[in-house]
């Protein structure tokens, strides 16, 4: 319904934005059920600190941040950045009410929750799990 995008497109390729390029490699999406809940799996049996951005296409805050986000990857490389759309993934995102959502892992384990997004407070919360 008049939707001109790709919708063969997903994750950070099917937002439409014009995102900053990652530089390190620490920053993926992902773009089904599937794929989200390998990620997770990955998570809980790594040491390195993480942060999931779960958000929408159709959310606009989530719009405003997620280029915020990409930048951050690049100024936090020990950190993975992983973006969830929860369309894309509507199962293992059932629990996510709020978008966008940011859970924060370490040594497997969540260990921290915000929702919506400033930049300065994103920018904090991974300065701090860091």
């Amino acid at each position: 319904m008049g939707d001109s995008g790709d919708s063969s497109k997903k994750g950070l390729e099917g937002t439409g934005l014009a995102l900053p390029p990652n530089k390190h490699g620490n920053l993926i999406s992902a773009s089904s059920d599937e794929n989200l809940n390998h990620i997770l799996l990955r998570i809980k049996s790594s040491k390195t600190p993480t942060v999931i951005n779960y958000g929408a296409s159709w959310c606009g805050v989530c719009s405003q941040i997620l280029p915020a986000f990409c930048k951050l990857s690049n100024q936090f490389p020990k950190l993975s950045f992983v973006y969830a759309d929860i369309d894309e993934c509507p199962e293992t995102t059932h629990h996510i009410r709020y978008t966008p959502t940011f859970h924060f892992y370490r040594d497997g384990e969540r260990v921290d929750e915000m929702f919506g997004a400033g930049e300065e407070q994103l920018h904090d919360r991974l300065w701090l799990h860091s």
